[in-house]
């Protein structure tokens, strides 16, 4: 008996050759990738002049910790929201209003005047920007063949550590090279503005959710984020949010290596932030490896325990081992090869977790959310416990235990095969 055609386009599918995949999903994907690119070059400046601000405005490093918290947190709520915009007016509309937000209130910290004003033009900037990552995730998602998604929506995600070391790049270059205020770097957001004209022209709006929207029937409820909670979803997005957060928690802790560099080992400002910079560097190979082998060798959900497992034995020799430049910039990378890079999956994973209809929905809040609530609490923690334990031990307790944590967690998840990914 012949297969139905459904699995013989399957079958078609999984065979491809990387010359074989559609001309259109290379361009979705690059256009994607420079964009998150931008938008984290957008969002990391604030995080790497941090003590700037903290030196100008007399924060003290709990004040700090406080600060990004919650900046972190009210964007995360509204980053659920704009999963659900997403799933309501298309991926290509949100990304064009994300695109032209960004720069406005990024930009407009090189003048506030005063904390409120930081607090404010960060959050809102924040959120415009980290807006981003569920929508160009779920656009490239939609627009990959189904035996390269992994590797697509994997190497996407290198567009985070790439954002951040042409930020570190671009940062020095100014203020150490060029002798410009640091309040001005915050002005390298315009940069992003005449992408927009480039996602306008040649972005195309995902098929496959023109396609959920066309089989759409009256009674048919909206999307929004209680859909993830009922009986269907409930469980696998609490895990996913649960192992998503404390890996994220863990993450954001170490966006106070800067203040960990300055503070504990009493580098200048300048090579702390290089060192993060060529880090990241590393790391964005980090994210393609954990690509393909996520996509080639092994499952998903196993290439971000392995993953996650492998950057926890590096950042705990980058804390309590590593006494040399050399040695720091080596634990370091590999810190972010494995621990940073394990997130190219796990985006993948969540996203394959759920579909078109409510995709970017699950996204935003099992992705997005976790990540801006981890992002937010991770650095306050590590002030906390930098001030009562000390720096590597305080890195101990909120970066590397958090790590194992969230491996556990992922234990207890499904494999989702590609081919029920619609």
């Amino acid at each position: 008996m012949n297969q139905p055609p459904i699995n013989q386009n399957v079958k078609k599918q999984e065979i491809l050759s990387l010359s074989q995949i559609p001309a259109s999903s290379y361009k979705v994907f690059f256009i994607c990738l420079i964009g998150v690119t931008f938008a984290n070059l957008d969002h990391s400046i604030f995080i790497l002049v941090s003590e700037k601000f903290q030196e100008d405005f007399g924060w003290d490093l709990t004040d700090v910790g406080w600060y990004i918290a919650i900046t972190f947190f009210i964007s995360g709520i509204l980053c659920t929201q704009v999963g659900v915009l997403t799933d309501r007016i298309g991926r290509k509309k949100s990304l064009l209003i994300s695109t032209f937000l960004t720069p406005i209130f990024v930009a407009y910290l090189a003048i506030a005047p005063n904390t409120l004003a930081v607090l404010v033009a960060r959050t809102l900037g924040f959120t415009a920007a980290g807006a981003q990552s569920p929508i160009t995730l779920t656009t490239v998602t939609e627009s990959s063949p189904p035996r390269y998604r992994g590797l697509f929506t994997g190497i996407l995600q290198i567009g985070f550590p790439l954002g951040w070391f042409f930020a570190s790049i671009l940062v020095v270059f100014m203020i150490d090279n060029l002798g410009i205020n640091w309040r001005y770097t915050f002005l390298l957001a315009f940069l992003f503005v005449p992408y927009g004209w480039i996602i306008h022209k040649y972005l195309p709006e995902s098929k496959v959710w023109l396609e959920a929207q066309n089989k759409k029937t009256d009674d048919q409820p909206k999307p929004s984020t209680l859909v993830l909670f009922s009986k269907q979803y409930r469980k696998k997005s609490l895990l996913l949010f649960s192992g998503q957060f404390l890996y994220a928690f863990a993450y954001g802790s170490t966006l106070m290596l800067v203040l960990y560099f300055t503070q504990s080992r009493g580098w200048e400002i300048i090579d702390a932030i290089k060192i993060v910079g060529l880090s990241y560097g590393i790391g964005s190979f980090g994210y393609i490896a954990a690509a393909i082998v996520g996509e080639f060798f092994l499952i998903r959900r196993n290439t971000i325990i392995l993953w996650a497992l492998l950057g926890g034995l590096a950042f705990i020799y980058l804390i309590w081992m590593a006494d040399s430049w050399n040695k720091v910039l080596i634990s370091y990378g590999l810190m972010t090869l494995f621990f940073y890079g394990a997130y190219a999956v796990m985006a993948t994973f969540i996203a394959e977790n759920f579909p078109a209809e409510v995709r970017a929905t699950g996204a935003s809040f099992c992705g997005t959310l976790a990540i801006n609530l981890g992002f937010g609490l991770g650095p306050l923690a590590i002030t906390y416990a930098a001030t009562d334990y000390g720096w590597n031990m305080g890195y101990t307790i909120v970066g590397i235990v958090p790590i194992v944590a969230a491996a556990l967690i992922f234990l207890f998840l499904k494999p989702v095969p590609r081919e029920d990914v619609f």
